[in-house]
């Protein structure tokens, strides 16, 4: 029983194995000269259990009782996690070993923060919940803060660190209030507990869990710590931030609701709903008065994860379809994107200033391109990648009777069109200001070519990603 259990979780197991030995490696031979090497295994070894996962995984399997479950959905959610984490560590290799930022530890305890996630989106307990959630936010904590040098980089680590706390005692106090009216901590029973009418105790711990899991993917009101970790930490950190974490918190959620909560669907929908409508507008409106592009993408993506939580309030596996669908292009939108971010250095110091990029179509035409192409497609203009990923979470919102929230998707998505065009308008209109260096490393460069390259090329089929997707959903919501 416990080597067929074993079985089940060998991904998490081996990536587990693997980060210990890095640590132990790098630590006893030469510490931060083996970074650079470390930095380029790690991400070889995301790649290959991505393909692993993908290529071998099939069926349903339940494993330690039912704590962890390896589905359709996990899989799913587990290759797009490995995949753009592991785009995230090649992009950021070059960038942190020319500013000394580059130390052994990083890309350990990102491995050790994917190794939480894998766990996060398998969890088929409460427990397992928790013990994934946390080794991800605890390493998150520490890269939050690895420029030690600068005082925005540890402010955005201990901002991280305090209301990441918070939100986990708020989750932990709605586990214990669900596990004291459900009598388990298990979804399987949890499920069963609601078959009836819900006490109004198991409400309350919904909401709580609810509340927790909306700090973890920055939609608001539980938002505020967004723009000034997302400003503070590194830039390879923040396009972390901004990819898996948002994958692995978003599959976290619909895992929960569904298949703990899958029997009181209207109870949990209206929250969900709320959330999205307040976290698209939000984000769409503040977003306006950025000049620092990083503090501008982290209102881009709370209106982002509005959006995706728009696909989930709908409660239904087109739902849960469009969600994964749409959190797919997100972060194949965002990897392009912050490549771009990446390379905007002057005198080989990074600027985040948006009034840098005035004119840069001048200079640098083909990226300037690629940038308006991907921005274009996060505003979800048509015929862009990113505008069918919105499409199918507006058409699961209606179909799911959500009109009024399908409407307000709508507005939200033109007021947020305008600070992406902004930026367009900058690079390819107005007075040129002090010019951003031309230089862009060869893999920054391969990374926002293809992104921008999917933007365009993927509206024939989504590169056949709509059926996958709606197979993860149907193993999730049955």
């Amino acid at each position: 029983m416990v080597s067929a259990d074993i079985q089940i979780v060998m991904p998490e197991i081996l990536l587990a194995v693997y980060a210990m030995l890095a640590l132990l490696g790098a630590v006893y031979t030469t510490k931060d000269a083996m970074a650079p090497l470390l930095t380029w295994l790690t991400a070889g070894v995301f790649v290959l259990l991505a393909v692993w996962i993908g290529m071998t995984g099939q069926g349903t399997h339940a494993a330690f009782d039912g704590m962890f479950v390896d589905d359709g959905f996990a899989r799913f959610s587990k290759v797009t996690i490995l995949l753009s984490a592991a785009a995230v560590l090649l992009m950021s290799e070059g960038y942190m070993q020319r500013r000394g930022l580059l130390r052994f530890e990083y890309p350990v305890l990102v491995a050790l923060a994917v190794v939480g996630m894998m766990v996060m989106v398998s969890a088929g307990d409460l427990m397992a919940l928790y013990m994934g959630l946390e080794l991800q936010s605890l390493a998150l904590y520490v890269v939050a803060s690895l420029r030690r040098d600068s005082i925005k980089s540890t402010e955005a680590g201990l901002k991280y660190f305090v209301l990441g706390a918070l939100s986990s005692g708020l989750l932990l106090y709605g586990a214990s209030l669900t596990y004291g009216f459900a009598g388990t901590t298990l979804f399987s029973g949890i499920i069963e507990a609601t078959e009836n009418e819900p006490s109004l105790g198991l409400l309350f711990g919904l909401v709580f869990l609810i509340s927790g899991f909306a700090f973890k993917v920055s939609a608001a009101p539980f938002h505020m710590w967004t723009p000034d970790v997302y400003e503070g930490s590194p830039t390879p950190v923040t396009a972390f931030f901004a990819t898996a974490p948002k994958v692995a918190a978003m599959a976290l959620f619909a895992r929960v609701v569904h298949d703990a909560f899958g029997g009181i669907v209207g109870e949990w929908q209206q929250i969900v709903a709320f959330l999205s409508v307040v976290s698209m507008f939000l984000g769409a409106i503040a977003a306006i008065g950025q000049k620092d592009i990083k503090r501008l993408m982290a209102y881009s993506s709370i209106a982002h994860m509005g959006f995706a939580l728009m696909g989930l309030a709908a409660g239904t596996a087109f739902g849960v379809q469009a969600m994964l669908i749409y959190m797919a292009i997100y972060v194949t939108m965002n990897v392009g994107t912050f490549a771009f971010i990446l390379g905007m250095e002057r005198d080989g110091r990074p600027v985040t200033n948006i009034e840098s990029l005035r004119m840069y179509s001048k200079r640098q035409p083909l990226r300037a391109l690629a940038m308006l192409v991907l921005l274009f497609s996060l505003a979800g203009v048509p015929p862009m990648v990113g505008f069918f990923g919105k499409f199918y979470v507006l058409r699961a919102a209606y179909d799911g009777g959500l009109g009024w929230l399908a409407v307000a998707g709508v507005i939200a998505s033109v007021i947020g069109a305008f600070y992406y065009l902004r930026l367009v308008y900058y690079m390819y209109f107005g007075e040129e200001v002090d010019a951003l260096d031309g230089k862009m490393a060869p893999v920054l460069w391969a990374f926002l070519m293809g992104s921008a390259l999917i933007m365009v090329v993927g509206v024939v089929n989504l590169f056949g990603i709509e059926p996958l997707a709606a197979a993860a959903a149907a193993t999730l919501v049955n």
